[in-house]
């Protein structure tokens, strides 16, 4: 099996792997941005809550805020892909 250019054969050419490589950093990278947030700021809730005796509260405004913080940081991401094209 060729890896070149050349599709005569009418097989596709497999990715090369710097590509795949950056596509594997394209996923990590979304998913802190999507997990990291709110996997933090729900620690901080469930701590608030031990501390203060509040019940879940704090631990929903911490999946709250860290959910728009998620989402904030994924829109900032595909804004920047998209003016890479």
């Amino acid at each position: 099996m060729s890896t070149s250019g050349d599709n005569s054969g009418g097989t596709p050419t497999p990715p090369v792997r710097r590509a795949v490589l950056l596509m594997l950093g394209d996923i990590a990278d979304t998913t802190w941005r999507m997990f990291g947030p709110v996997v933090v700021f729900t620690g901080l809730g469930l701590w608030a809550d031990s501390s203060y005796n509040t019940g879940p509260w704090l631990a929903l405004a911490g999946v709250l805020i860290g959910s728009a913080g998620a989402a904030l940081l994924v829109k900032q991401q595909l804004t920047k892909v998209n003016q890479q094209k």
